[in-house]
């Protein structure tokens, strides 16, 4: 769209998101956090009083909110909109994102990409046409200490990779919550909504990209093993696998929403023959680095010019960790996308998505054949 050079904010549009939805306010808090936005318009709900109320609880008037993302997308050069930000349930994210990228505005998305593969290859052919950036959010690989495992891991310090452990536990679905109203649960446990992942799409997918991002490993095949659901959900929300790497190293992956005392407790441990590696986002800003002869050493975000926003001893965590994806997104926008950062290129994109849904599948035909590798 002829940014390139601009440093004004960018113009942004939101879908979904509205009143009572958590991931919508989280993102418009980072795209305010980044100070590379204007959250100008919305589509906050298909509910038309709904979607007033929504706007204007967050200053938008009247004539940006809409109803009807339709609407909104044929109306994106009268508001200017530069991007556009998806944070519908899963099934919404791929037609919402064809809307606005006819446009020419580009799409920031939450994940994962889709709850089906209906319409990924017309999305992808549609942004080649217009030169429009897809933006995934996978949220965790934004952390400092994230990344800087990634580039120490890539640098060498842990020579060969042996092992990739990672688990993802959560316990806000051990009952079914979902039959009393709650809406966030409701759409994540209907597989119309939200797909056939369940917690491997919801959860699962934030562990299984997080461990090939900072491993620098390709995992090739997947065994399989969900629990039984609770209640009458009919997706999964307890699973386990085994994993394959190209390089020969073995991996586990563990997810739940059921599991009891676990808030958010989303793990990383990378071994290889000359060091390990160990990373837990309730403690975002330490890194844990174990060598070959017993010691530990505990590096603090910080340490090093460029960790992060804030100078070290001074917390950073999941906002912050949004904020930069969306100062990553600005700065492929404002370039189109030509000056991706390795970071960058690896975190976002619609390939991340497409990998992502991979990872689901093999999953799921994995434990419904009777855990075999796939």
């Amino acid at each position: 769209m002829g940014l390139q050079g601009y440093q004004r904010p960018l113009r942004l549009g939101m879908v979904g998101g509205g009143q009572g939805a958590f991931i919508g306010a989280v993102h418009r808090a980072a795209a305010r956090l980044s100070g590379d936005f204007d959250l100008v318009a919305g589509c906050f709900s298909s509910n038309p009083e709904r979607a007033r109320q929504s706007a204007a609880a967050i200053g938008i008037g009247p004539d940006c909110s809409y109803a009807d993302y339709k609407d909104m997308a044929r109306d994106a050069a009268k508001i200017g909109l530069d991007a556009v930000s998806v944070v519908t349930p899963n099934f919404l994210h791929v037609p919402v994102a064809q809307a606005f990228a006819e446009q020419g505005v580009h799409v920031i998305c939450d994940k994962p990409l889709a709850a089906t593969w209906e319409g990924i290859d017309a999305l992808q052919a549609t942004l080649k046409r217009q030169n429009v950036v897809f933006v995934l959010t996978h949220t965790y690989s934004a952390y400092p200490m994230i990344r800087k495992a990634r580039r120490m891991v890539a640098e060498g310090t842990l020579g060969r990779i042996r092992s990739v452990t990672v688990e993802y536990l959560q316990d806000w679905l051990a009952t079914s919550i979902e039959d009393a109203g709650n809406k966030q649960a409701e759409w994540r446990t209907d597989p119309s909504k939200g797909g056939r992942g369940g917690a491997v799409g919801d959860i699962g997918i934030h562990a299984f990209h997080l461990a090939e991002y900072v491993s620098g490993q390709h995992c090739e095949s997947l065994l399989a093993m969900t629990a039984p659901p609770v209640g009458n959900r009919v997706v999964n929300d307890d699973a386990r696998m085994l994993l394959r790497f190209a390089n020969g190293a073995t991996g586990s992956l563990w997810c739940s929403q059921v599991t009891l005392g676990a808030r958010n407790a989303l793990t990383l441990r990378i071994c290889g023959d000359k060091g390990a590696l160990s990373w837990a986002q309730e403690t975002p800003n330490h890194l844990v680095l174990a060598d070959a002869g017993g010691c530990e050493r505990l590096m603090r975000r910080g340490e090093q010019p460029g960790e992060g926003s804030l100078p070290t001893g001074h917390p950073e965590g999941f906002y912050e960790a949004f904020a930069q994806l969306y100062r990553d997104a600005a700065d492929l926008v404002r370039s189109a996308g030509s000056s991706a950062s390795l970071e960058t290129a690896q975190i976002l994109g619609l390939e991340a998505g497409v990998r992502g849904m991979r990872f689901i599948d093999a999953t799921l035909a994995s434990a419904e054949s009777g855990n075999i590798w796939v």
